[in-house]
């Protein structure tokens, strides 16, 4: 099973899981279908173009409907607690979750209930937890952006808002803050730090660096970086290496920007459905 988890930005959404599928450009879940936006719902939809066009299983997902009170998160911690020791997934990519230090505790525990513990994938929310509560080294694969990067390379910064003014000014120095997360114990066997420049990094040392196709417009497309989540967390489970799956999946990114000639106006589902092609102009 490949199992997807985040929260959606809609209020009242209780619990709800299903497999996932993209149709007409919206995601469903279940019985249920969900406008394409930023975050969660981005990396689920990206995640599904790519184990349809290789036909992989669909995706399991799970999510909750939270706006920032924690209500969804809430559920969802107290869901993956009961239950996902018996869902054992093969990958589990989680997307935003509300940090909440003993609720993510309690998931670790349950992981650790497994009998194969799965390929961890995390980003936005759910990996501000996993290095706030000392885990980041339990996962395989960070993706985070810039900005993540640095908090992740600041061993006192307890969430993003925090990073220390000096690291947090040193995003045009990503090496170096990759050897600070690593140096620090903050990051997994993997990272995956989204960008203008993409880099990718194994067990502490830089393995790919990725510029090109260069599309700066994509910058103010929201949701472009979680599209990178989706993808890796299908190729790991198509079979790919940790590194090659987010490489690959950074270079279809971009391809797939390309494609749609975007503007500032550019949807994140327009990107998404490119995915397909980008894959035979790979």
């Amino acid at each position: 099973m490949l199992l997807l988890i985040g929260t959606l930005p809609i209020e009242g959404l209780k619990l709800h899981t299903g497999e996932a599928t993209l149709d007409n450009g919206k995601l469903k879940i279940g019985d249920k279908r969900f406008a394409v936006i930023r975050g969660t719902p981005a990396m689920m939809a990206a995640c599904c173009a790519i184990c349809n066009a290789y036909n992989l299983d669909n995706p399991y997902c799970i999510v909750a409907g939270d706006i920032g009170a924690g209500d969804g998160s809430s559920s969802i911690y107290n869901y993956l607690k009961d239950n996902l020791y018996l869902l054992e997934p093969e990958v589990c990519a989680f997307h935003y979750i509300k940090p909440v230090l003993v609720a993510h505790n309690k998931v670790v525990d349950a992981i650790n209930k497994m009998n194969k513990k799965p390929i961890l994938i995390a980003d936005a929310g759910y990996m501000y937890v996993a290095k706030m509560a000392g885990f980041a080294s339990f996962y395989d694969i960070f993706t985070p952006d810039l900005g993540e990067l640095a908090f992740l390379a600041d061993k006192e910064s307890p969430h993003p808002f925090y990073t220390r003014g000096f690291i947090f000014h040193m995003e045009d120095k990503a090496e170096e803050l990759i050897e600070m997360a690593y140096k620090e114990k903050n990051a997994p066997k993997v990272l995956c730090v989204k960008g203008k420049k993409d880099y990718i990094s194994k067990d502490g040392k830089i393995v790919k660096i990725i510029t090109k196709p260069d599309i700066p417009v994509l910058e103010a497309i929201g949701g472009t970086g979680d599209t990178i989540t989706g993808m890796v967390a299908a190729f790991t489970y198509k079979g790919l290496s940790l590194e090659n799956a987010s490489i690959i999946s950074a270079k279809l990114n971009r391809i797939a920007g390309k494609l749609t000639n975007p503007t500032p106006a550019t949807q994140i589902v327009d990107i998404i459905e490119r995915i397909p092609l980008s894959i035979e102009k790979f």
